[in-house]
């Protein structure tokens, strides 16, 4: 049976009111992540006022030993990660090492000049502009099931001639400044992140199950596995293969993060400025706030503010959330990657405060005719990231391709993702120019996109587009060509992508936006590449 931990008190009829309704609680939590006992699962905590209320394991950390999960289970928490990274900065900028605002060629000098300072500060906040590590690296052979190491990542972003915007304009989420961050953390203090981590935070705050994976190879007793369901029934074993850190890398258990948690708080470590520092939101350069501190996401749920983050990495998932006023956190760390600890947690949260919680406040739906709402149905551009939306009616719904969630109509033209409170504002061009599509999500960066109208390409168009095409800032060439009359992409290394038209000379495609170019005269030049987290990735046609 799962370990369980509970706070428990001697018999008094006050107290024994209490203690049903604090067993009541820790029943719903149960019932919350209740599993067979025989799939993957998570490890649960949860304090109150610095101390800790319950915890509790579900499912079973092995499947091939049917080791259950506990408390004391050992979980890679992902991105979770990068407050600890973002704590070790601040560390150093208390120690007077670094600036906040030093450019950060200043540590990593291997990286380019981009005509304009990227900052430590912007890395932190991911107002940096870099393209995202991982996809970089898939663009340069590397396949998922490869070795990803710290000097791989380097390399990588060493070579990139292009940010995907001017640092400060913009929030963009990503791993490569949290990886950049760990590399900072071990020149200007002379220790790993690992051993940095071990000295300054996880030693002094008691988090002895706590450490930064830098050897994948590593035993590490009671690290819970981690898995993805397949296709035909059962799972698979799902366990990152990197040897890098600082964006992730961290194991830990939940007993642990809530010493971490409490610290958020109380500022025992790095004192009580350091703490607020990392609850409070960066801004761009036009002083926006992005709601997004020290490694953790700010905002409210159901009217109470909340310090959260989430992870997801390989098998494993993850979340941490904390309300400040009411000295609740709550963790769950798993190891399914059909498991979405972040609902989860909310449903915890509701049990231990759904009194003070407010109904989100959400714009009823309207009605809009069918005809109305099909004739939005249709593929939108982003001139400015070069991602495409693509949106469909189906089941007398409006929807984006491929996801299950609809968007119901709000008010003339404006439609909202079912229960988020994001916003897509259809906008008609004046003088019949395309209608425009603007989505504002949680981010405060809002996206705008162009109906794309251009006809969809013929057999002759395809083959025009057909050969190899280099891009030295991944140094790989890639192939186009047609097979059974639709485009694909490859690359070494067992990359082949179908490509589908959608208008002119954009495909979509498993990476994104693939737009072949041309030069003045119509002849095609090149392509780019592009998403939401890499914009524009440069190959010239040879």
């Amino acid at each position: 049976m799962a370990a369980i931990i509970a706070v428990t008190c001697a018999f008094h009829p006050a107290r024994s009111r209490a203690a049903d309704a604090t067993g009541g609680r820790h029943q719903q939590v149960d019932a919350i992540f209740k599993t067979d006992g025989k799939t993957p699962g998570c490890a649960v905590a949860i304090s109150r006022a610095g101390s800790l209320d319950y915890a509790r394991g579900y499912g079973l950390a092995n499947l091939e030993h049917d080791i259950p999960i506990t408390p004391q289970s050992i979980f890679l928490a992902a991105s979770i990660s990068k407050q600890f990274t973002a704590f070790s900065i601040g560390l150093l900028a208390q120690d007077g090492k670094l600036s906040l605002d030093d450019d950060i060629r200043k540590y990593v000098p291997e990286m380019p000049d981009y005509g304009r300072p990227i900052t430590i500060a912007q890395l932190i906040h991911h107002t940096d502009g870099l393209r995202e590590q991982g996809q970089l690296l898939n663009l340069a052979g590397w396949r998922g099931e490869d070795m990803y190491t710290e000097e791989d990542i380097l390399w990588a972003l060493s070579r990139q001639r292009q940010l995907n915007f001017a640092p400060g304009s913009e929030i963009v989420y990503g791993n490569a400044a949290y990886t950049l961050l760990g590399l900072i953390v071990r020149r200007v203090s002379g220790q790993s992140l690992r051993a940095f981590a071990e000295s300054r935070i996880f030693k002094p705050l008691g988090m002895t199950d706590s450490h930064f994976r830098d050897d994948r190879s590593e035993v590490v007793p009671r690290r819970a596995s981690a898995y993805s369901p397949r296709a035909d029934g059962g799972w698979s074993e799902n366990v990152p293969n990197v040897n890098h850190y600082g964006s992730t890398g961290l194991l830990t258990t939940v007993v642990d993060l809530l010493k971490w948690q409490r610290n958020l708080l109380d500022g025992r470590v790095g004192g009580a400025a350091l703490a607020a520092w990392m609850r409070t939101s960066g801004t761009l350069n036009d002083g926006t706030d992005i709601g997004y501190g020290g490694g953790l996401t700010l905002g409210r749920y159901r009217g109470l503010h909340m310090v959260r983050h989430d992870g997801a990495d390989a098998g494993y998932r993850a979340e941490a959330i904390l309300f400040p006023d009411q000295q609740l956190a709550i963790i769950a760390l798993c190891n399914g990657a059909a498991i979405d600890p972040t609902s989860l947690t909310r449903r915890v949260a509701d049990v231990y405060l759904g009194d003070q919680m407010q109904l989100p406040a959400l714009v009823p739906s309207i009605e809009v005719s069918d005809a109305e709402q099909s004739a939005l149905a249709g593929v939108y551009w982003s001139p400015t990231t070069d991602e495409v939306v693509q949106l469909e009616w189906t089941d007398g719904v409006l929807r984006q391709a491929g996801s299950p969630t609809s968007l119901d109509p709000i008010g003339p033209g404006v439609f909202r993702p079912i229960d988020l409170p994001h916003e897509w504002r259809f906008v008609p061009s004046a003088a019949g120019a395309p209608t425009e599509l603007h989505i504002r999500d949680a981010w405060p960066t809002h996206r705008v996109f162009v109906r794309v109208t251009s006809p969809l390409p013929d057999l002759a168009a395809l083959n025009a587009l057909t050969g190899q095409y280099r891009s030295e800032e991944t140094d790989m060439t890639y192939t186009v060509r047609v097979i059974d009359g639709r485009l694909r992409l490859s690359w070494p290394r067992a990359y082949d992508l179908a490509l589908a038209p959608v208008g002119g000379d954009r495909f979509v495609g498993p990476r994104g936006t693939v737009t072949f170019t041309r030069t003045a005269s119509g002849e095609v030049n090149g392509l780019t590449i592009s998403n939401r987290r890499l914009r524009r990735l440069r190959a010239v046609r040879l």
